[in-house]
């Protein structure tokens, strides 16, 4: 039975990570593979057994992880631990590049063969961790498709496999079922609110979109406002902030921008699930004043937003720390919501091809696979 470590600090890398593990089951079911690490619910229900939950790894913000290094020490000792008693025949190591960079050498220094799944931003920032990576990693899985270029000139093994939200972002959705659910008119435009899926951001986004909310119910009385909580965020962090007609829907982000016409997107995965769905889209995200000042000074990229990247070109407009307010908000959605929405619809479709064929995560596990058969040949 093959052992893997599949260690991912954040929600998103672990729905990534469990769809790798599902189609690795898949391929081998008459020798499944033993998984151990870090993650979330989703890992947990393909069998992997948890040293760690995701609700207890993502923070951001310097001094968020400041605070948190003596946790964060205690679970990296314990994960080695695990690793010298079970010795993995492969690591999977998913986002996440602070902690898992460590763990990658640490790895290494015990002969374990790296494979990274989802790049570490090092062609936007901090490009010095490429030769950690260089030196680390056995072979990198990237899911935009400039990644690989960079990789190759770098000298890294890499494979471009597309994005794992092609396949998981399902784009068939019960609008006018999941607006009745909650009290809402089908007939009417409505208007989706993502804040993001961490406390610390939820808390430094929340007050700038709620700002941008009511200014907006006042210009448009007819729209509607439905906020995506996410699974493991408890809904009274938002409902204390929004205004009251905002109804709230949980474990449903892709209902709900399918069934919205534009949206308000914190940074992140997000953006990428909206320009999968077509859905026009502001940008928002605010760090804390110190965490913005010291990170920017080593931004490379001309732009915050994943669709603009993708694109090479400014299609949806970001809106970020001092730029963040609630009528700037304003006045970039309302413009969406006539001929705006449809040129951006148009770029959204033009991003959602670059990001690859369906398959991403079956393409990944044969990545894995092929470097476990390399294991069993040596």
């Amino acid at each position: 039975m093959p052992r893997l470590l599949v260690s991912c600090g954040e929600p998103s890398g672990d729905l990534y990570a469990a769809d790798l593990v599902r189609h690795l089951r898949a391929r081998m079911p008459d020798d499944p593979p033993r998984v151990f690490g870090l993650g979330g619910d989703g890992l947990s229900a393909e069998g992997a057994q948890l040293l760690a939950h995701v609700r207890d790894l993502a923070v951001v913000g310097l001094w968020e992880v400041v605070s948190h290094l003596q946790h964060f020490r205690r679970i990296f000792r314990a994960l080695l631990a695990e690793v010298d008693r079970e010795r993995p025949d492969v690591a999977i190591l998913v986002d996440y590049p602070d902690f898992n960079l460590r763990v990658a050498r640490a790895l290494h220094a015990r002969g374990i063969p790296v494979v990274y799944y989802v790049s570490p931003q090092v062609w936007a920032w901090r490009s010095r961790r490429i030769r950690a990576i260089r030196d680390h990693v056995a072979h990198m899985i990237v899911i935009f498709p400039f990644e690989a270029r960079f990789y190759e000139d770098a000298g890294v093994p890499v494979t471009f496999v597309g994005h794992p939200l092609v396949d998981l972002v399902a784009t068939r959705h019960d609008r006018d079922g999941l607006l009745a659910a909650h009290g809402l008119d089908p007939a009417r435009p409505v208007i989706a609110l993502l804040p993001g899926s961490r406390r610390k951001e939820i808390a430094h986004n929340l007050p700038a979109i709620a700002g941008a909310v009511r200014l907006l119910a006042e210009r448009r009385p007819d729209l509607q406002f439905v906020a995506a909580v996410g699974p493991s965020v408890d809904p009274r962090t938002l409902r204390d902030s929004l205004p009251s007609f905002v109804a709230l829907v949980q474990g449903q982000t892709h209902a709900v921008l399918a069934a919205s016409e534009a949206a308000i997107v914190a940074s992140g995965t997000a953006t990428v699930e909206a320009a999968l769905l077509g859905t026009p889209m502001v940008v928002v995200y605010r760090l804390s004043r110190l965490t913005y000042l010291l990170g920017r000074r080593f931004v490379k990229v001309p732009h915050v937003a994943m669709a603009n990247l993708i694109a090479g070109r400014a299609i949806v407009p970001e809106l970020i720390q001092d730029d963040f307010t609630p009528e700037r908000v304003a006045d970039s959605l309302l413009p969406l919501m006539g001929p705006e929405g449809h040129t951006m619809r148009v770029a959204l479709a033009e991003v959602r091809r670059r990001l690859g064929d369906p398959g991403a995560s079956q393409r990944a596990a044969e990545v894995v696979i092929g470097v476990l058969g390399r294991q069993e040949n040596r």
